[in-house]
């Protein structure tokens, strides 16, 4: 079994955004994993997204760069109006080949619905890129009140175990898909 390279992709550009409490605690569960080496792609960093309205910039070339050299991905989205940010929509669309053939989890957070709702638009979105997206998720609801003070899940069981869940099955996607690739060329 080699090293699967893991693509975490932070989605919300929202100044006082979650986004960082989340992926920080996503990030610590990730990293315990050795099966995996990881590239943190925070769409808030001057890489692109909204900030960047033009579709050749060096930094949207550096970002193709990153999908393509990835294995897997984690898509780390908030919900935004029952759906996903618009410098998500951005990145994801600014890339067509890098996504193709590799698994796509995904860790959510919002209201009530604890960000679903966007991940079952971003299914429909990879499927489209041939992205193959893993069953499992982990989501947050009622985010606000999902957090300590230290920036810990107040139900950690559950969290945690959706979070292992979803990386084994990446692992198993990525490492199948790779398999399959080295065999025959993905053709769409």
């Amino acid at each position: 079994m080699s090293t699967v390279k893991l693509a975490v992709i932070i989605g919300s550009t929202r100044e006082g955004r979650l986004a960082d409490v989340v992926a920080n605690w996503f990030l610590k569960r990730a990293k315990q994993n050795a099966d995996f080496e990881i590239d943190v792609i925070d769409l808030a960093d001057p890489l692109l997204g909204e900030r960047h309205p033009k579709r050749t910039t060096p930094e949207l070339a550096r970002f193709n760069e990153r999908v393509a050299d990835a294995d897997a991905f984690v898509v780390l989205t908030p919900e935004y109006n029952h759906g996903y940010p618009a410098s998500l929509k951005f990145a994801i669309d600014s890339c067509y080949h890098g996504w193709q053939a590799k698994p796509v989890g995904f860790v959510s957070y919002g209201g009530i619905s604890g960000g679903l709702r966007a991940v079952e638009q971003l299914r429909q979105v990879f499927a489209e890129l041939h992205a193959v997206s893993v069953r499992d998720t982990v989501s947050f609801h009622n985010v606000f009140g999902a957090f300590d003070g230290e920036g810990e899940p107040v139900r950690p069981v559950e969290v945690n175990a959706a979070a292992k869940t979803m990386l084994d099955q990446i692992r198993w996607w990525a490492e199948t898909l790779r398999e399959g690739k080295e065999k025959r060329a993905y053709t769409t």
